[in-house]
């Protein structure tokens, strides 16, 4: 799963990483937004229940939905 910033949340991180890329000499990086990924193995191949369980976890833990999204991809 992917969590990051909501539009129209300031992302102090982003904007230092945009202007080192630039001191770096990366010249046409218009806009930087960072994010947090969690990698997590569930046990069982019930494939509604692991979206079920990883959406209460995002919004019990890992998630701070008042200021982030998330997003949930199974493999």
């Amino acid at each position: 799963m992917t969590v990051t910033l909501k539009n129209g949340v300031l992302d102090p991180q982003g904007k230092a990483i945009e202007g080192a890329l630039g001191s770096l000499g990366f010249a046409g990086v218009g806009h930087v937004r960072q994010g947090k990924v969690f990698d997590i193995e569930l046990d069982g191949a019930d494939k509604a229940k692991a979206e079920a369980d990883l959406k209460a976890m995002c919004e019990k833990l890992l998630a701070n939905t008042v200021i982030e999204n998330y997003a949930i991809s199974l493999d």
